[in-house]
């Protein structure tokens, strides 16, 4: 079995305008560069994004809020991408945000195919507006769902033909769950190799979970925010 696809365009080429995709990635770390810019180049419209945030300006997600692809975003955090700021404020996106340990549970209840869970966090805010509510043990929760998406768009450090992943230090973060939590997850890796050389203890993301691998050939890398000492 071989699941590498030529680029990242012919993986993108897969992706109906009108989709729900998952982006991997924290800030800028660990984001899927390649099939971003691909998607863009593309200009597949009406995305739906959920992703922990929405890129800076000039990178990651930010390129195709930019172009307006993205219709509706399901994030935690936005604070660094003035374009979403004035579409936010315009009401010309729609917006759903999520405290972040809700949002990354979520994502795994999705993948682990659980119906929700309670939390309760947002209990009592317009995160809990026309949710189901319960008191357990004296304290009150709110039902949050699973986030599932059509498609979910991860990076891997390595990655094999069969499409196993490696992930390297914070680059990890929410690849792995959103990996198990799209319905077909297209994986970019930095080095591909060929079956039997990962080692098995190291794979976190099996090939099970991944329908599509393509190797990435440019990684810019960007800070998302440098902060230096005052001279």
């Amino acid at each position: 079995m071989n699941k590498v696809l030529p680029s990242a365009e012919a993986a993108v080429a897969l992706i109906p305008d009108g989709a729900t995709i998952m982006f991997g990635g924290f800030g800028l770390c660990g984001i899927p560069e390649n099939l971003i810019r691909a998607l863009h180049d593309r200009g597949t419209k009406g995305l739906t994004a959920i992703s922990n945030n929405a890129g800076v300006d000039e990178f990651g997600l930010g390129i195709l809020l930019r172009s307006r692809q993205i219709k509706k975003m399901i994030s935690t955090y936005v604070g660094e991408n003035k374009e979403f700021e004035r579409q936010f404020l315009s009401g010309e996106i729609e917006v759903e945000l999520v405290p972040q340990g809700t949002f990354a549970e979520r994502i795994r209840a999705g993948g682990a195919g659980i119906g929700g869970f309670f939390t309760p966090t947002g209990y009592g805010t317009l995160v809990a507006e026309g949710a189901e509510t319960r008191i357990i043990d004296g304290k009150p929760y709110v039902f949050a769902t699973p986030l599932r998406a059509d498609f979910a768009l991860v990076k891997a450090w390595r990655g094999d033909r069969v499409g196993n992943l490696v992930y390297h230090r914070t680059t990890r973060n929410f690849n792995p769950m959103m990996a198990t939590a799209g319905r077909v997850t297209i994986a970019e890796v930095e080095h591909l190799v060929e079956p039997g050389e990962l080692d098995p203890d190291h794979v976190v993301t099996p090939g099970i979970f991944v329908k599509h691998v393509i190797q990435g050939n440019h990684y810019d890398k960007h800070i998302e925010k440098r902060t230096v000492r005052p001279a």
